[in-house]
């Protein structure tokens, strides 16, 4: 079975459209279906994008032991 490296779950949101371009200066999307639009928004033409995802951040805080060093 083939493992998945991004959940099939997502939030709809109009900032991961195909339709949709983020504008930069503003907390908006322009949509070619629906015109401005606020990134958060949902509409019926979505169509998922994932070169639009922007992954979580990854946490460094982990601590390290010496031990783990060692050969």
């Amino acid at each position: 079975m083939k493992k998945l490296k991004f959940s099939k779950k997502h939030e709809k949101y109009c900032m991961q459209c195909v339709h949709g371009k983020l504008l930069e200066y503003s907390d908006e999307v322009f949509c070619s279906k629906k015109g401005f639009v606020d990134k958060f928004g949902k509409c019926f033409k979505y169509k998922y994008d994932p070169l639009k995802r922007t992954p979580e951040d990854a946490s460094a805080s982990k601590e390290f032991k010496p031990e783990d060093f060692e050969l």
